[in-house]
């Protein structure tokens, strides 16, 4: 059986996304969760984290944690383009607030309907896929719904959480 079903996920999977690219494919994340896009920016690296950590940016006076997606799915390295972009999404997990992921690129706002979005396949035993709401059938293509809070959600983030508002505590 799939992972992700509408009622392990707690409710209704349809509604409105955010698509964007890494590399070859296609990502969306639930729009309630996105907070804005920014261009990329400096990010200031933070010693002693996570390697998909790339580091800390400055929005606005508010220190913002910036998660490298590519990395963190096991991807291939590629070069920042003229494209690439911070989304700040909310994140249940983190205390300090939201937190930017780098993406390729941003493609478009879907709106999906619960009839659109697949169960997630099952990959065999060993392969758990918890942060994967569905794979949604838009035209001609497979976006893969990210539970965003799942995907963002690690051992290591409580470290990252601390070190963050260790350095938000000198720039006050």
């Amino acid at each position: 059986m799939g992972q992700g079903t509408a009622s392990e996920n707690g409710g209704g999977r349809a509604g409105k996304y955010l698509s964007f690219a890494l590399g070859p494919e296609e990502y969306a994340i639930r729009v309630l969760q996105v907070r804005e896009i920014v261009k990329l920016q400096h990010i200031t690296s933070v010693p002693d984290t996570p390697p998909d950590v790339r580091g800390v940016i400055n929005l606005r006076g508010k220190v913002i944690p910036v998660i490298d997606l590519r990395v963190k799915f096991g991807m291939s390295d590629a070069e920042d383009g003229q494209r690439t972009c911070i989304v700040v999404v909310e994140v249940a997990a983190s205390q300090n607030g939201p937190m930017g992921i780098i993406v390729d690129e941003v493609s478009e706002v879907l709106t999906l309907a619960e009839t659109d979005i697949q169960d997630t396949p099952d990959f065999g035993s060993g392969v758990e896929t918890p942060f994967l709401l569905g794979l949604a059938k838009v035209k001609d293509s497979v976006k893969i719904l990210l539970d965003i809070d799942q995907v963002l959600i690690s051992s290591d983030l409580a470290s990252f959480n601390a070190a963050v508002s260790a350095s938000e505590a000198l720039t006050n």
